[in-house]
């Protein structure tokens, strides 16, 4: 087994996007203008699993509400709690019907052993993914920003993501937004540290850059 890759700080992660703005145009330009990005460390463990399923193909605001909303019914949001909730209970959090599926098979996986969260810390991402991805409702984003966010890796890049691909499409000066194999081209530029770039992106898309008019390096 590979060795573990170090978690990035908040120290580690202005580091990387010094150098990352140094050596590339178009990331320079974004640290100019929007500033050092956010670290946006998640605590490991189920209650983050279940906020990026409910932020899977909705707006993060919408995920936070129902997010807080479950915590505050359950006090600590845990497996066991999660399903002790009906359907109706947990779609007055506002869950939909797949995700109150996703969820719950997340917790019995943990419940029987079948998952185990405090053991993907020293694991490589592939095998992270491979663990996470076995479970129904667990697909490569959420995995991805499970590494980003959750046990803070520096090189993922969470492909699919609609912000990067606008960003992506913004700065590369595309007509259309990129697909899986033109996203992770451009992406590959910014190894080792993929997971910083994202964050920078991320940072100037908050900040309205993707309605910028496009350019390109």
């Amino acid at each position: 087994m590979a060795a573990q890759v170090a978690a990035l700080t908040k120290g580690r992660l202005h580091k990387a996007a010094n150098q990352l703005a140094a050596r590339h145009q178009a990331l320079g330009r974004l640290h100019r203008r929007y500033g050092p990005p956010s670290l946006w460390a998640r605590p490991q463990g189920f209650s983050t699993l279940v906020l990026i399923i409910l932020e899977q193909q909705v707006s993060l605001a919408s995920a936070r509400a129902a997010h807080d909303r479950l915590a505050q019914r359950l006090g600590e949001i845990t497996p066991e709690g999660l399903l002790s909730l009906d359907d109706s209970d947990l779609r007055a959090c506002g869950f939909s019907r797949q995700k109150m599926g996703y969820c719950r098979g997340l917790a019995e996986a943990l419940i029987r052993g079948r998952l185990l969260l405090t053991s993907l810390a020293p694991l490589p991402d592939d095998l992270v993914r491979q663990q996470l991805t076995a479970l129904k409702g667990i697909g490569r984003w959420t995995a991805d920003i499970y590494l980003l966010m959750g046990l803070l890796r520096p090189d993922v890049w969470p492909v699919g993501d609609l912000a990067l691909r606008r960003m992506l499409a913004q700065i590369a000066g595309l007509d259309t937004l990129p697909d899986r194999a033109t996203e992770l081209a451009l992406a590959s530029a910014w190894s080792p540290w993929r997971a910083v770039a994202a964050r920078m992106l991320w940072q100037a898309y908050l900040g309205g850059a993707a309605s910028e008019p496009k350019s390109c390096d």
